[in-house]
Protein backbone atom coordinates (compact mmCIF):
# COMPACT_ATOMS: atom_id res chain seq x y z
CA UNK A 1 0.00 0.00 0.00
CA UNK A 2 1.61 3.39 -0.91
CA UNK A 3 1.97 5.97 1.36
CA UNK A 4 0.81 9.74 0.30
CA UNK A 5 2.89 12.56 1.13
CA UNK A 6 0.87 15.61 2.39
CA UNK A 7 3.80 17.84 2.12
CA UNK A 8 2.41 20.37 -0.25
CA UNK A 9 4.94 23.13 -1.85
CA UNK A 10 6.83 25.47 -0.17
CA UNK A 11 7.05 23.13 3.02
CA UNK A 12 9.64 20.95 3.70
CA UNK A 13 9.62 17.67 4.99
CA UNK A 14 10.72 16.66 8.38
CA UNK A 15 13.84 14.50 8.59
CA UNK A 16 15.70 12.45 11.19
CA UNK A 17 18.97 13.96 12.08
CA UNK A 18 22.49 12.04 10.61
CA UNK A 19 24.84 10.50 12.22
CA UNK A 20 27.38 13.28 11.90
CA UNK A 21 24.88 15.22 14.02
CA UNK A 22 24.36 12.83 16.37
CA UNK A 23 27.76 12.18 16.60
CA UNK A 24 28.81 15.76 17.26
CA UNK A 25 25.70 15.78 19.95
CA UNK A 26 27.25 13.10 21.33
CA UNK A 27 30.49 14.55 21.61
CA UNK A 28 29.76 17.65 23.09
CA UNK A 29 27.85 16.33 25.98
CA UNK A 30 30.83 14.03 26.57
CA UNK A 31 33.00 17.34 26.28
CA UNK A 32 30.44 19.37 28.88
CA UNK A 33 30.55 16.72 31.55
CA UNK A 34 34.36 16.31 31.43
CA UNK A 35 34.39 19.91 31.99
CA UNK A 36 32.02 19.95 34.79
CA UNK A 37 33.59 16.87 36.53
CA UNK A 38 36.91 18.63 36.37
CA UNK A 39 35.80 21.71 37.80
CA UNK A 40 33.85 20.02 40.13
CA UNK A 41 36.91 17.58 41.11
CA UNK A 42 39.14 20.82 41.29
CA UNK A 43 37.17 21.94 44.61
CA UNK A 44 35.72 19.04 45.82
CA UNK A 45 37.95 15.71 46.70
CA UNK A 46 37.54 12.54 48.75
CA UNK A 47 40.38 11.90 51.05
CA UNK A 48 40.22 8.55 53.13
CA UNK A 49 41.45 8.66 57.03
CA UNK A 50 44.18 6.42 57.83
CA UNK A 51 45.40 6.25 61.42
CA UNK A 52 43.66 6.73 65.03
CA UNK A 53 45.04 10.44 65.39
CA UNK A 54 41.59 11.86 65.02
CA UNK A 55 39.52 10.00 66.92
CA UNK A 56 37.11 9.74 68.66
CA UNK A 57 35.42 12.61 65.75
CA UNK A 58 36.71 10.78 63.16
CA UNK A 59 37.70 6.56 62.37
CA UNK A 60 40.49 5.08 60.79
CA UNK A 61 39.14 3.92 57.18
CA UNK A 62 36.24 6.61 56.83
CA UNK A 63 35.74 8.73 54.00
CA UNK A 64 35.82 12.38 53.69
CA UNK A 65 34.60 15.09 50.85
CA UNK A 66 37.00 17.83 50.98
CA UNK A 67 36.13 21.42 49.86
CA UNK A 68 39.35 22.31 48.39
CA UNK A 69 37.89 26.13 47.84
CA UNK A 70 36.61 27.23 51.65
CA UNK A 71 39.90 29.24 52.21
CA UNK A 72 40.20 30.76 48.90
CA UNK A 73 37.84 33.93 50.48
CA UNK A 74 39.12 33.42 54.04
CA UNK A 75 41.44 32.32 56.09
CA UNK A 76 41.16 28.79 58.22
CA UNK A 77 39.02 29.32 61.73
CA UNK A 78 39.74 27.77 65.22
CA UNK A 79 38.28 24.57 65.29
CA UNK A 80 38.33 23.63 61.53
CA UNK A 81 38.93 20.08 59.97
CA UNK A 82 41.57 20.62 58.01
CA UNK A 83 43.23 18.07 55.08
CA UNK A 84 47.41 18.92 55.22
CA UNK A 85 50.27 18.28 53.57
CA UNK A 86 52.58 17.02 56.34
CA UNK A 87 55.33 19.44 56.12
CA UNK A 88 57.86 17.10 56.23
CA UNK A 89 57.04 14.84 53.51
CA UNK A 90 54.59 16.74 50.76
CA UNK A 91 53.58 13.41 49.63
CA UNK A 92 51.95 12.28 52.62
CA UNK A 93 48.17 14.03 53.68
CA UNK A 94 47.03 14.32 57.26
CA UNK A 95 43.88 15.24 58.56
CA UNK A 96 43.59 17.72 61.96
CA UNK A 97 42.14 20.25 63.82
CA UNK A 98 43.22 24.09 63.52
CA UNK A 99 43.74 25.17 67.44
CA UNK A 100 46.44 28.60 66.78
CA UNK A 101 46.31 31.18 64.00
CA UNK A 102 48.51 33.51 63.15
CA UNK A 103 48.98 35.81 65.52
CA UNK A 104 47.38 33.57 68.93
CA UNK A 105 49.45 32.29 71.62
CA UNK A 106 49.91 28.54 71.93
CA UNK A 107 50.37 26.77 75.42
CA UNK A 108 49.69 23.48 76.57
CA UNK A 109 50.29 23.04 80.15
CA UNK A 110 48.44 20.37 83.26
CA UNK A 111 46.29 18.67 80.54
CA UNK A 112 44.85 21.71 78.86
CA UNK A 113 45.33 23.81 75.48
CA UNK A 114 45.14 27.41 76.45
CA UNK A 115 44.88 29.91 73.40
CA UNK A 116 45.46 33.49 74.31
CA UNK A 117 45.67 32.48 77.83
CA UNK A 118 42.13 30.99 77.43
CA UNK A 119 41.57 27.12 78.28
CA UNK A 120 39.76 25.64 75.23
CA UNK A 121 36.56 23.72 75.97
CA UNK A 122 37.50 20.74 73.99
CA UNK A 123 34.44 18.09 74.83
CA UNK A 124 35.43 16.47 71.13
CA UNK A 125 39.29 14.90 72.23
CA UNK A 126 39.81 11.39 73.06
CA UNK A 127 41.81 12.35 76.39
CA UNK A 128 44.01 15.35 77.86
CA UNK A 129 47.32 15.98 76.42
CA UNK A 130 49.92 14.29 78.70
CA UNK A 131 53.14 17.01 77.13
CA UNK A 132 53.65 19.90 78.00
CA UNK A 133 54.08 22.51 75.29
CA UNK A 134 55.78 25.81 76.52
CA UNK A 135 54.08 29.37 74.83
CA UNK A 136 54.61 30.29 71.31
CA UNK A 137 53.32 32.78 69.39
CA UNK A 138 51.89 31.36 65.97
CA UNK A 139 54.32 33.24 62.85
CA UNK A 140 52.40 35.07 59.81
CA UNK A 141 51.02 32.25 57.72
CA UNK A 142 51.10 29.71 59.65
CA UNK A 143 49.36 27.43 62.08
CA UNK A 144 49.02 25.30 65.01
CA UNK A 145 47.04 21.75 64.28
CA UNK A 146 46.66 19.07 66.61
CA UNK A 147 45.08 15.59 65.74
CA UNK A 148 41.80 14.82 68.73
CA UNK A 149 43.15 11.72 69.71
CA UNK A 150 46.23 13.79 71.64
CA UNK A 151 48.74 11.43 72.79
CA UNK A 152 48.61 9.59 69.48
CA UNK A 153 48.83 11.94 66.97
CA UNK A 154 52.02 13.40 65.21
CA UNK A 155 50.94 17.25 64.67
CA UNK A 156 52.26 20.49 65.42
CA UNK A 157 53.34 19.58 68.89
CA UNK A 158 55.74 17.43 67.37
CA UNK A 159 56.98 18.81 64.29
CA UNK A 160 56.28 22.12 64.58
CA UNK A 161 54.00 24.99 62.97
CA UNK A 162 52.14 24.43 59.60
CA UNK A 163 52.77 26.74 56.88
CA UNK A 164 49.33 27.81 55.13
CA UNK A 165 50.58 26.81 51.68
CA UNK A 166 50.07 23.22 53.12
CA UNK A 167 46.58 23.43 53.82
CA UNK A 168 44.80 21.21 51.17
CA UNK A 169 41.17 21.98 52.25
CA UNK A 170 38.04 21.85 54.76
CA UNK A 171 36.61 18.51 55.58
CA UNK A 172 33.46 18.59 54.92
CA UNK A 173 31.35 15.38 54.60
CA UNK A 174 31.89 11.86 55.49
CA UNK A 175 29.89 10.04 53.24
CA UNK A 176 31.55 6.21 54.48
CA UNK A 177 30.40 4.06 56.07
CA UNK A 178 26.97 4.88 56.26
CA UNK A 179 26.77 5.24 60.00
CA UNK A 180 29.00 7.83 59.51
CA UNK A 181 27.32 9.48 56.72
CA UNK A 182 26.87 13.45 57.65
CA UNK A 183 28.41 16.95 58.12
CA UNK A 184 32.23 16.94 59.64
CA UNK A 185 31.92 18.74 62.60
CA UNK A 186 34.03 22.10 63.32
CA UNK A 187 34.18 22.70 67.11
CA UNK A 188 32.10 26.04 68.37
CA UNK A 189 33.74 27.65 71.54
CA UNK A 190 31.23 29.42 73.85
CA UNK A 191 34.55 31.80 74.73
CA UNK A 192 35.97 32.01 71.70
CA UNK A 193 39.39 33.18 72.26
CA UNK A 194 40.34 36.21 69.90
CA UNK A 195 43.92 37.32 68.47
CA UNK A 196 45.58 38.91 70.82
CA UNK A 197 49.02 39.23 69.36
CA UNK A 198 50.36 40.59 66.29
CA UNK A 199 50.47 39.22 63.62
CA UNK A 200 53.20 40.98 61.35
Amino acid sequence: MAVESNVGSGQKAATRPGFRAVGRELVETILLTLIVFMLIRSVVRNYKVEGFSMEPTLDNGQYLLVNKGAYWFGPPDLGDIIILRYPLDPNTYYVKRVIGRPGDAIEINGGKVLVNGRTLDETYIMASPEYQYQKQIVPPEDYFVLGDNRNNSSDSHVWGMLPASDIIGKALVSYWPPKRWGLVPSATYPNKPIVTAPVN
